[in-house]
């Protein structure tokens, strides 16, 4: 197939760069005043500390937080352990911190940063007593596991190839201590495959999960001293995730059945029901003072619910707000769980029993959070948030996603404060390729349903458009092919679109960087009955120049080495190509996360300034 913008997959191209260049002076054109005007706003929520993540030690909590410019890992009681500024200072470099974790006993801490927001980072291990640096490793690993004498981790290969000779991408566990690193599972495993690595909160067994895709799931248990050991005791052709070893009983949470989730308990050979599927999904589980706390969501909002080991029902905790909460971490005796809602950039609460607010940073003002449903094509009745402020003007900022199984629960979006202040509105969208509903939600919108997500996307922007609102649709990644096809299908729904870091051309996507991992997800155009259904809906390969187009922002990261920036730059040209009103804008020091705070939060103004401009 001709593709007349391939030459744009070349980011070292003269033309390729100065495109960027000119483009970004274009669109600075156009919103540079009212951006900088706006700044100081998104700025003020953007810079609110919010929680990344959180860990129990015996010498207390140690948390990640995003502080104004700044991210830092410390102890809770306030002592800061790691500034991303001191980072900074010492590479001379942008720094993104991507995680950390600790030891039970509070000696040693893992944490990964990346340098320009890209994806591969590096890796360091640091006493926490003294300081000092233990072990340095890029690029970075994921999955940081301590034992007494060392400790596992997991390496992504992006180029090359494994140990046992298999070609990049693949993901290996391995074990290091004082002799060197040895790689212990994984051998064999082919490329779409990942390796998550658990303890069981008595710090006995290892719980290992293997995945493929975002579908299938093994799980492994054994002592967790001795890999050799480890033995697969269940799998499924659905997503499945170990909860804990209890007494010798593995409890798993699995999407087998309706795809709703239940919990499971194996022992020897024997597999018991704990907690059989509901209406709704069952999201997480973890097992808590002798009791199982999990989380439900319902209409993609989060519900407490308190069981016994046995399954039966103790207790409901609901929220004040609709809002996503999630387990940040537990040692069985008590558990750390993080709450955030479209107004509150976080609340950090202890669960022993008894749920307690210890931590909290909230938006002042008057907002409602309204839930209502759209009817797609096919009659499936699609749920969406609506954020309202003091006055409503009838312009909305809607988001949405659909794929991968990610649910889209309430989040703070920093950026939409300051135009729900203006007397717009915010809304969210929950398409199905997500699991808001469970696993056969998430089936309905991958590979040859894939239009079953830009139908409910169109239904929801329909209902808002007929009811009197100029509609801006905004999505990111898989978001940004969201909202790229329902542009090229259905352009009279928005008065304006966001498209950002996306996945657009559906012929090449498995070309590109790490693209060969989403097969699962959106099939192989290499294989003649997914291409055709790829090639239907492909927003690149859809571009009518007879269709009136409505202002589009498609914006990416020259260093995004998740999503290769040529997917925005070829569908710019295309709709270009075609007359549409279209612009470009490139962060030529960032990649697929963002890179500093104010990086992240200069790119959400300009986001809003086109929001605000566009719906006028």
């Amino acid at each position: 197939m001709d593709d007349p913008y391939i030459w744009m997959e070349n980011l070292q191209d003269e033309r390729v760069l100065g495109l960027v260049e000119e483009e970004n002076k274009r669109f600075r054109e156009l919103i540079g005043g009212l951006s900088d005007e706006l700044f100081s706003e998104v700025w003020e929520y953007y810079s609110m500390p919010t929680l990344y993540g959180a860990k129990l030690t015996e010498k207390g909590i140690i948390a990640m937080f995003k502080e104004k410019d700044r991210q830092v890992i410390r102890w809770l009681d306030g002592k800061i352990i790691l500034d991303s500024k001191a980072l900074e200072e010492e590479l001379s470099e942008e720094v993104l911190l991507q995680g950390f974790t600790a030891d039970n006993a509070g000696k040693r801490l893992a944490y990964s940063f990346s340098i320009g927001g890209a994806d591969e980072g590096i890796t360091r291990i640091i006493d926490l007593e003294t300081g000092e640096l233990i072990d340095e490793m890029k690029p970075s690993v994921w999955n940081v596991t301590f034992l007494e004498n060392g400790y596992y981790f997991g390496r992504f290969y992006r180029h090359d190839e494994t140990p046992d000779g298999v070609k990049a991408p693949a993901v290996r566990l391995f074990w290091k201590d004082g002799s060197g690193e040895k790689m212990v599972f994984g051998k064999g495993l082919g490329s779409g495959y990942f390796i998550g690595l658990r303890k069981s909160t008595d710090g006995k067994w290892a719980m290992l999960t293997v995945t493929f895709g975002w579908n299938k799931a093994e799980i492994y248990v054994g002592p967790v001293e001795e890999p050799r050991k480890w033995q697969k005791v269940y799998s499924a052709e659905v997503p499945a995730e170990p909860i804990d070893v209890i007494n010798g009983r593995l409890y798993v949470l699995t999407r087998e059945g309706t795809g709703c989730g239940r919990v499971i308990a194996i022992e020897g050979e024997k597999t018991i029901e704990v907690i059989p599927e509901g209406e709704f999904p069952l999201e997480w589980a973890i097992v808590v003072d002798g009791k199982i706390l999990a989380g439900r969501l319902v209409h993609a909002s989060h519900r407490l619910e308190v069981y016994s080991l046995n399954g039966e029902k103790l207790n409901d905790i609901a929220f004040d707000l609709p809002g996503s909460v999630y387990p940040l971490d537990s040692d069985g005796k008590k558990a750390l769980l993080r709450y955030e809602s479209f107004t509150v950039p976080y609340r950090l609460y202890e669960f022993n029993g008894e749920l307690k607010l210890i931590g909290k940073q909230e938006v002042d003002g008057e907002f409602v959070v309204e839930e209502d449903f759209a009817t797609s094509k096919d009659g499936t009745k699609i749920h969406y948030f609506h954020v309202k402020g003091e006055k409503d003007d009838k312009k909305v900022w809607v988001f949405g996603y659909g794929g991968f199984n990610i649910s889209l629960t309430p989040h703070f979006f920093p950026q939409a404060i300051p135009f729900i202040n203006r007397g717009g509105t915010f809304a969210m969208a929950n398409l199905r390729g997500g699991s808001e509903y469970g696993e056969e939600w998430h089936r309905a919108g991958m590979r040859e349903n894939k239009q079953n997500v830009f139908d409910d996307f169109i239904a929801v922007l329909e209902k808002l458009k007929r009811e009197g609102y100029k509609v801006a649709a905004w999505g990111r990644s898989n978001g940004g092919l969201l909202v790229s096809a329902t542009l090229t299908q259905r352009p009279d729904v928005m008065d304006a679109a966001l498209i950002g870091y996306p996945v657009i051309d559906m012929m090449r996507f498995h070309r590109l960087y790490i693209g060969s991992v989403w097969i699962p997800e959106y099939g192989n155009p290499d294989d003649p009955k997914d291409r055709e259904f790829l090639l239907k809906y492909s927003p690149y390969h859809n571009v009518d120049p007879n269709k009136k187009y409505p202002p589009t922002l498609i914006y990416t990261g020259l260093h995004d080495d998740r999503v290769h920036p040529a997917h925005a730059f070829k569908f710019f040209m295309k709709l270009k190509e075609a007359g549409a009103p279209v612009y470009l804008r490139v962060e030529t020091k960032s990649g697929h996360m963002g890179a500093s705070p104010e990086t992240r939060a200069k790119e959400l103004t300009d986001l809003l300034a086109f929001v605000v401009k566009t719906l006028g």
